[in-house]
C-alpha cells in the first residue's frame, strides 16, 4: 500500500508532458556538474540536508541504489543548506555517500521544480526528462519499482535497473 501511494504521489506532482531539464552546480571539489552529463542513465535528484532526519533514513538506500546499479543510475545528492563546505565533505566522508554531491543555496524553485520541503527527490530519464517529484523519503525498494514500471511503459530503455529486491522500508 505504501508503494502504491508513493507512485501515485509521484504521478500527480508532475504535469502530463515530461519536459527535459539541466543545471550545473559544483560538486564538492569545485567542480562543475551538469545533469546533461548523466544522459542515457536514470538520475535521482536528491535535495536534503545534514540536519534532516529523514534525509538521513533515506542516504543508505540511495548509497545502495546507486553502487548496485552504476551502469544505468546515478543518485545526485544537492545539500541544500548553507554550510560550511569543510563541514559538509566531513559529513559525506562520515556517512560513506559515494554518490555525488554538490550544494546550492536553499530557494522555494530549483530548476526542476518546487522544493518545499526536505527530502525532495526528482526521478530524470535517461532522455533528460523530468518525470516524477515525491516530498518526504524515498526508499530503494519504491525507487527500483517506479523505474522498472517506467521501462516496461517503454520510457528510458537505454537505462537497464538491476533490482537486488532486497529494498529497505
Amino acid at each position: 500500500m505504501r508503494s502504491l501511494i508513493f507512485m501515485l504521489t509521484l504521478l500527480m506532482t508532475l504535469p502530463a508532458v515530461a519536459e527535459k531539464v539541466d543545471f550545473t552546480l559544483n560538486d564538492l571539489d569545485g567542480k562543475p556538474v551538469s545533469l546533461s552529463d548523466f544522459r542515457g542513465k536514470w538520475v535521482i535528484v536528491n535535495y536534503w540536508a545534514t540536519w534532516c532526519p529523514p534525509c538521513l533514513e533515506e542516504i543508505p538506500d540511495l548509497i545502495g541504489l546507486y553502487e548496485d546499479n552504476r551502469d544505468s543510475i546515478v543518485v545526485l545528492g544537492v545539500d541544500y543548506e548553507e554550510a560550511n563546505m569543510e563541514y559538509l565533505r566531513e559529513f559525506v566522508e562520515s556517512h560513506m555517500i559515494s554518490y555525488p554531491v554538490m550544494q546550492m543555496d536553499p530557494r522555494p524553485v530549483t530548476e526542476l521544480g518546487p522544493v518545499l520541503g526536505l527530502p525532495t527527490s526528482y526521478i530524470i530519464s535517461p532522455d533528460g526528462e523530468r518525470l516524477a517529484r515525491q516530498e518526504g523519503p524515498v526508499t530503494r525498494e519504491t525507487l527500483e519499482k517506479y523505474i522498472a514500471r517506467k521501462q516496461q511503459e517503454g520510457i528510458g530503455q537505454t537505462g537497464v535497473l538491476q533490482t537486488s529486491g532486497t529494498g529497505t522500508q
